[in-house]
């Protein structure tokens, strides 16, 4: 009898070791901007952990608050980045700026330093198929009130030719004339009707044409430029019905997508809501049901923070391709 505890203590001692983090692995040490970036890397490198090699994700200093994207560039270590320390930061503008900026060039230069493609990791989130998913798990409730997907197509390519002229004047390294803010501002929804998300769209085709007018009259020397310009993005895979993948993260968060789905979830559950009313037998049923389905319901803005369903997006696919290419240099 005593040996069997000892061997089931034994064995159970193995099992309980085999729990603890692969040493054997080869570490891969991953710095990120900030505290928001280590669930998204984690959840980009965890389709590439093996028994052979296992990320580590970190902010760039370990003894210090330091955050953000030069920070994770430079390394506050010290060291050089290489085959086992990587950087991972958002694109922002960098990757459209195409080393016309020294932050740009480091960037795109170094190998071991991986971007997103999209201007941020808030873009993967507010991926446009998977916006509906977002509406069922905050209202658990599966009807469908808009096209997501159609309506971030003709978004996109309203925003389209004004975010070239944004690049364009970047570029030039003019931030003045046509400023981010300037252009989030243009790009916004001012307003979102649930009845006719077209008037949105209406609203915001007026504002960008009439500044396209005012920009192309300031700068008549610069068209065939933005032509090229134009022609040059799509190459880089930004194409005029994925524009919002590439405008400032937080502003199509905040100002576009969460406009959107506040009142549509709100929608959902006031139908859902009289659905219980209209089929509950009587006060109480109608009561514990109406509980247990407020019971149920998510934050909409704390669950898109958390939406993970963008790994089909197209800037996601580029992102893949250089993991793919970084691990080959470490075989």
């Amino acid at each position: 009898m005593k040996r069997l505890t000892e061997y089931l203590n034994s064995n159970f001692i193995e099992a309980a070791n085999s729990l603890r983090p692969k040493r054997a692995a080869q570490r891969i040490i991953a710095y990120v901007e900030s505290y928001d970036d280590i669930s998204f890397w984690r959840s980009v490198f965890n389709e590439y952990e093996s028994d052979k090699i296992h990320f580590e994700i970190m902010l760039p200093a370990r003894n210090k608050l330091t955050k953000g994207k030069k920070q994770a560039m430079m390394n506050m270590l010290g060291k050089a980045y290489g085959k086992n320390m990587i950087a991972c930061v958002d694109s922002d503008y960098d990757y459209l700026l195409q080393g016309t900026t020294s932050t740009s060039r480091h960037m795109l230069e170094n190998r071991y330093i991986l971007h997103t493609y999209a201007y941020s990791i808030e873009n993967y989130r507010c991926y446009a198929q998977s916006l509906k998913q977002v509406c069922v798990l905050c209202t658990q409730n599966d009807s469908e009130i808009i096209d997501f997907k159609e309506f971030f197509r003709l978004y996109s390519q309203i925003c389209h030719p004004l975010f070239v002229w944004n690049i364009l004047l970047y570029r030039k390294n003019d931030t003045r004339t046509m400023s981010m803010l300037k252009f989030c501002e243009i790009v916004r929804l001012s307003s979102f009707r649930v009845e006719n998300p077209a008037y949105s769209l209406q609203q915001l085709s007026y504002r960008v044409k009439h500044n396209i007018a005012l920009l192309e009259k300031q700068f008549p020397e610069l068209k065939e430029e933005y032509e090229n310009l134009t022609k040059e993005l799509e190459q880089l895979g930004i194409l005029p019905d994925e524009t919002y993948f590439y405008i400032q993260g937080h502003h199509i968060m905040n100002n576009v997508v969460l406009r959107m789905l506040q009142p549509v979830c709100r929608l959902l559950r006031n139908r859902r809501e009289e659905e219980i009313a209209r089929y509950a037998y009587h006060n109480r049923q109608y009561s514990n049901e109406l509980s247990s389905y407020r019971h149920s319901q998510c934050d909409v803005a704390m669950m898109l923070s958390k939406n993970t369903d963008y790994k089909s997006a197209p800037p996601y696919r580029r992102l893949k391709k250089d993991i793919e290419n970084l691990l080959e240099t470490i075989k």
